[in-house]
């Protein structure tokens, strides 16, 4: 088989609404969602729980994802790759985000009969196959909740049926027919994300950058765009939406396309530098962190010292932790520009700050935003609260974010649109975030 079906769990682990399970017993969700609590009552449950078959010799799996205070649950069965159930999770998720904007529980039983119609277009419960997941069309067949439609349902004036009539009638799946906008533009967003672990000397064990093109269309008509990047030969392993012809990127690096109305994500893909040397070596890492444990003392100490690298960006929310263990901490931070030690950062502080997670025993280090070429340091000591030498992982887990900035340095050199009469207003920004691993 495929996919058995979907459940959606509150935060409780009680069910809000599942699929049909047509092909299957009664029983048979129920036997997954208490294999999920179970496992989420012991601690961290994995995200493929495998579950006993019933009535069956077929193997099954419960896979499940959680957003906020939901949780998406995907039984599956017989020879199927997990990662297809949790494609298909993202896909189901992100279209409730375009019909709610935000998701919640109380959000999705205010909506009920919206997100059932949803599950059904998507899944065939039957087959396990998905079905209809491009949201242009979705809109047409289950119209997104509004005062309007609701009034118009209690009436019984049939807008939404004859709305749905011509679900398909657009020859371009993605994209509705007869659109109209009074400004036609279309904004790029180029978001890259930086994972590396450096050594305790600061060489780079491994690093590399990955990043994703969404696009916002709100041009009228049936706009066909070619998209061209000034430096494109630094991105493999690209996946596309699949508005774009494939043809023309292999050719010569273009994007040609018919864009989707709305929201979308245009490509997928890797940087991969285009010098001849090491890969590794020839992605830069936007801050240096010098770290520094002392355990044979009591208390023992600690010490970190953050640099930043950049000379003409800010860096934007820098996030520290560590895991110290059972032990009791204390800590102050220093900060200064150019220099250190001019200006205090306490806990609690706007800016600046640290705390100690006494659940999960770790040191927490924030920092709100750090000028280019600036230098900080967290300096604290510890103490074991059973007596025993303290031991703190050998890792410092850092995150950041920097706006108007991409390692690709990938830029768009020029949109051209056939097709339509008017010239579009085309905007584009980047955005990068790094998650790095320090170890020491």
């Amino acid at each position: 088989m495929a996919i058995d079906g979907l459940i959606i769990l509150d935060n409780t682990g009680r069910p809000i609404i599942q699929s049909g399970f047509r092909s299957v017993s009664a029983a048979y969700p129920s036997l997954h969602i208490d294999a999920l609590n179970d496992a989420l009552a012991k601690g961290d449950a994995d995200p493929v729980i495998h579950v006993p078959a019933l009535h069956t010799n077929a193997p099954c799996a419960c896979c499940h994802v959680r957003h906020g205070d939901i949780r998406i649950v995907c039984p599956i069965s017989g020879d199927i790759d997990p990662l297809f159930a949790f494609a298909f999770m993202q896909t189901f998720m992100e279209t409730l985000r375009e019909y709610f904007s935000s998701v919640s529980a109380a959000v999705l039983m205010g909506n009920f009969d919206v997100v059932y119609q949803l599950l059904e277009e998507m899944l065939d419960s039957g087959a396990g196959h998905p079905l209809t997941t491009s949201p242009n069309a979705l809109r047409d067949i289950v119209i997104p909740p509004s005062l309007l439609n609701k009034l118009l349902g209690a009436a019984n004036m049939g807008y939404a049926s004859a709305n749905a009539a011509a679900a398909f009638s657009s020859p371009i799946p993605w994209r509705k027919a007869g659109l109209r906008y009074t400004n036609n533009e279309i904004f790029f967003d180029i978001e890259e994300t930086l994972k590396a672990i450096v050594s305790k000397r600061g060489a780079s064990l491994s690093n590399s950058v990955v990043g994703r093109i969404q696009s916002n269309c709100k041009l009228s008509g049936t706009p066909d765009l070619t998209l061209k990047f000034s430096n494109s030969n630094v991105l493999s392993d690209c996946a596309f939406h699949p508005c774009v012809r494939l043809g023309r990127w292999t050719a010569n690096k273009i994007l040609s396309f018919v864009p989707p109305d709305g929201h979308f994500t245009l490509m997928d893909y890797r940087f991969t530098p285009a010098s001849s040397t090491a890969a590794q070596s020839s992605i830069p890492l936007p801050i240096s962190l010098d770290i520094a444990f002392d355990l044979t003392n009591n208390p023992c100490t600690f010490e970190f010292n953050l640099t930043s690298r950049l000379t003409s960006r800010a860096i934007d929310g820098f996030v520290a932790e560590v895991k110290l263990g059972d032990v009791r901490c204390s800590a102050s931070t220093v900060a200064g520009t150019g220099g250190l030690g001019s200006t205090s950062g306490p806990s609690g502080s706007r800016d600046v700050g640290w705390m100690f997670d006494t659940s999960s025993k770790t040191l927490r280090w924030e920092i709100k935003a750090i000028p280019p070429s600036t230098r900080w340091k967290l300096t604290g000591t510890f103490v074991s609260s059973n007596g025993t030498t303290p031991r703190p992982t050998h890792a410092v887990q850092t995150r950041l974010s920097i706006s108007s900035h991409t390692f690709s340095s990938i830029k768009v050199e020029e949109l051209k649109m056939t097709g339509e009469m008017y010239k579009p207003y085309k905007g584009v920004r980047g955005n990068t975030t790094c998650d790095i691993e320090w170890r020491w």
